[in-house]
């Protein structure tokens, strides 16, 4: 309400500022005809002005400001999967029955392209993983995660995320799996509906985790070739991955 009152004072200010400097031409050079013509002329200047200045100019100056939110966005990203992401997939990886099927088509090469990209994409949205949540180590991963916790804090609190809903979903996931895991006292001993309850959040988490890293790694591809090497090479789902060049 505040900010509206101040745009209406300064548009009186500058509509009255305007009548009186019209008003001090008129005294001094007493010629209304050429007074009235640099006015109607002004005025059939204003649509140029708007395309120039409100979709031109205003259009060019968001684009910039984007690619410097996405700029700081995908850094965001970047340091997600160095920290938590690409290690929780690998964790993740181990409660999942299908997990040798599905390394087939994540094992991503220079060669792939964005359609690619986007076509495995689609498949990850529309397959159903099964996760059991008893089948592997249940007690690591509830270490390695609950010491991620300030780490995943501070990325909710990045008002950056705000630009990008489904990273924050996951982020969302993650915590809601993280707090799951971190109440239980002890995770190797739960009711058959507790580890079902587990298992659930645990798929949230992981079809998420895919889609974003299958993103994350198309982002690299495009912009980051040097990033994207390593990246590559550690690829959670390579089972020849190795940080080190053969």
């Amino acid at each position: 309400m505040k900010r509206f009152k101040w745009q209406i004072f300064w548009g009186i200010f500058l509509i009255l500022l305007a009548a009186i400097l019209n008003m001090i031409h008129y005294l001094i050079f007493r010629q209304a005809r050429d007074l009235l013509l640099y006015i109607v002329q002004d005025i059939a200047f204003i649509p140029i002005q708007i395309l120039i200045v409100t979709l031109i100019i205003n259009e060019l100056l968001n684009s910039r400001d984007k690619r410097a939110k996405m700029q700081k966005l995908n850094m965001a990203i970047g340091a997600f999967f160095s920290e938590v992401g690409t290690n929780l997939l690998t964790s993740l990886s181990e409660f999942n029955p299908d997990t040798e099927e599905l390394r087939k088509s994540l094992v991503v090469t220079y060669e792939w392209s964005d359609k690619q990209f986007a076509h495995t994409n689609r498949q990850i949205k529309s397959s159903e993983y099964t996760m059991i949540s008893q089948s592997g180590d249940l007690q690591a991963l509830k270490n390695f995660i609950t010491n991620k916790r300030i780490f995943m804090l501070n990325l909710l609190n990045n008002p950056n995320l705000l630009e990008h809903n489904k990273f924050t979903d996951l982020l969302w996931a993650v915590f809601h799996l993280m707090e799951e895991l971190a109440f239980r006292k002890d995770v190797t001993k739960l009711s058959d509906k507790d580890y079902n309850h587990i298992s659930g959040d645990m798929k949230r988490a992981y079809t998420l985790l895919i889609y974003e890293w299958l993103e994350y790694m198309r982002h690299l591809k495009n912009n980051y070739p040097y990033l994207f090497s390593l990246s590559m090479r550690m690829n959670p789902f390579d089972s020849n991955a190795s940080p080190e060049i053969k």
